[in-house]
């Protein structure tokens, strides 16, 4: 089984668990949820009457989940994903597997400096993104998402000689921030459930934070921090 149908399995399995916690704390929505079960149980069990205590039983069941935010949460996790799934299966996703096997020369070009009036940008909720794309003016990334994978390329930019930062917050999906050598990196990353690869250091944390600085980092005269935080999901720091 491919990881991110395990991953999604994962999560629909928690939050089963916690749908049936709280039927369970609820004794007046658990006697109802077994009425409903019951009634389904006979109707395909029996000839008669089975129309009638089929209907009977699952209106009841549908009652008893849909007044459970639980069930809400599964259902929406499980239209995010899939519709992700659906951009990825029609071509619409980013690549993901060439990101470590880039040549670590990289040629940057440059680009005319813009001025600095401030700068007003939509973000979208939902979605792949890739930061970095075409040659820009290096200016700190704040970046804020609910699901998606996102890249965070900073090949084609120069980072001034002093400290930048990154920040990436999102709910669900794969981060990745692919960092030119000669730039001493501090890593901060907090997260509910994923995995952490940094500087050939793999780490899985689950509710916990961690704070990892790159060997170069005392002597670099260009520094960056980057700040992630996850609800669930992977990020990885990459050297190109």
């Amino acid at each position: 089984m491919k990881s991110p149908w395990r991953f999604f399995i994962v999560i629909e399995a928690l939050l089963a668990i916690f749908l049936l916690w709280q039927l369970s704390s609820n004794p007046a929505m658990l006697i109802m949820l077994l009425f409903g079960v019951l009634n389904i149980y006979l109707a395909l069990r029996r000839h008669r009457r089975r129309k009638f205590q089929l209907i009977l039983g699952s209106v009841i069941l549908i009652i008893c989940l849909v007044n459970s935010p639980a069930t809400w949460l599964m259902l929406i996790f499980a239209v995010i994903f899939l519709g992700l799934k659906g951009f990825e299966i029609a071509g619409i996703s980013m690549p993901n597997h060439s990101l470590k096997n880039k040549k670590s020369i990289v040629m940057v070009e440059t680009t005319d400096p813009t001025s600095h009036n401030g700068e007003r940008k939509k973000q979208s909720w939902i979605g792949n993104d890739r930061i970095g794309t075409q040659v820009f003016e290096w200016d700190d990334i704040n970046v804020a998402i609910l699901a998606g994978d996102t890249i965070v390329d900073l090949g084609n930019t120069l980072l001034p000689k002093e400290d930048s930062i990154v920040i990436v917050r999102k709910g669900f999906g794969r981060t990745r921030i692919l960092v030119p050598y000669g730039i001493g990196i501090l890593f901060e990353h907090a997260t509910l459930y994923g995995k952490v690869d940094f500087d050939e250091d793999t780490q899985v944390l689950r509710n916990e934070t961690i704070k990892m600085y790159s060997e170069d980092y005392d002597e670099s005269p260009r520094r960056l921090k980057i700040v992630t935080n996850t609800l669930v999901g992977d990020v990885e720091v990459i050297r190109v």
